[in-house]
């Protein structure tokens, strides 16, 4: 067996496996309870970093990090947008694009969603020293990229995922 097979990788493989599916268990019980569609969920994720990371991106690039296609991508902006989650505005420095912000409600409601979460986790993690904290962010990392790398490979260029709400 080679060490890219090895039993320690099945370990990690299986608990990463089983920490998306605690992961999605838990959006799904918060997207019913907010009647919220889980690609509105991940809309918002995709926004809130896109801005924190470099600036509010723009419906042509929440298209193509949900991979949707232009129309489902702009019913998702219309429905976010009506809940009062989201708004278009023009970019200060080029005029021609249109930049999806999140409005506060979109955030106090992520707060309320994800603090409990993000608290329990932050207690559950005082275990770990720096040098192990190092260690899991890369880890997390690579792992976070790999998968990127696989979703690419899996679908096809230029293919978005079917339009429809999920």
């Amino acid at each position: 067996m080679t060490a890219a097979h090895s039993p320690g990788d099945d370990v990690l493989v299986r608990l990463l496996r089983q920490l998306t599916v605690e992961n999605g268990e838990f959006v799904e019980i918060l997207r019913q309870a907010h009647r919220m569609h889980r690609t509105d969920l991940n809309a918002l994720a995709v926004i809130m970093e896109a801005t924190r990371s470099g600036g509010p991106p723009s419906p042509r690039e929440l298209a193509e990090a949900l991979h949707l296609s232009a129309s489902a991508t702009t019913a998702l902006i219309d429905r976010l947008e009506s809940a009062g989650h989201v708004h278009r505005t023009r970019s200060a420095t080029d005029r021609r694009r249109v930049e999806l912000r999140v409005e506060e409600t979109a955030l106090e409601l992520a707060r309320s969603l994800f603090n409990p979460l993000g608290e329990e986790l932050s207690r559950t993690w005082t275990e770990f020293g720096p040098e192990e904290r190092r260690i899991i962010e890369r880890f997390l990392t690579v792992s976070i990229d790999a998968t990127v790398r696989t979703k690419k490979a899996v679908l096809p260029p230029g293919r978005p995922r079917s339009g429809g709400p999920q």
